[in-house]
């Protein structure tokens, strides 16, 4: 799974957002590392749509502009849920790896 798509399923866990709802929520997710741009993300948004992770929550007119709203369902939470556990595992080994070169601190760089 692509960075884009397991931030945008992220966004998406807590509640439905809309497009700059999701946007907003990356940065932050992110910690302002990944700031999507509207045709990024809607790319993004039809082909998780199409993987069947998310679906339209609801559509609402703001300022005659309609606004949808996408949700994660329950096979994005269990795509989200299986990739966060395989990004906790290798990190771990990445951080032993690092623990283990602790002690050649006094090594050649």
């Amino acid at each position: 799974m692509h960075e884009t798509s397991f931030l945008i399923l992220s966004a998406l866990a807590a509640r439905p957002l809309h497009g700059y709802g999701i946007i907003q929520s990356v940065v932050d997710l992110s910690d302002g590392e990944v700031k999507l741009r509207p045709g990024t993300l809607y790319g993004a948004l039809d082909r998780l749509a199409d993987q069947g992770l998310i679906g339209v929550d609801r559509e609402e007119a703001v300022d005659g502009r309609l606004r949808r709203y996408y949700r994660l369902n329950d096979a994005g939470a269990t795509a989200l849920a299986v990739q966060a556990q395989r990004l906790h595992r290798r990190a771990s080994v990445a951080e032993r790896l690092l623990d283990g070169r602790a002690g050649l601190a006094g090594g050649a760089a």
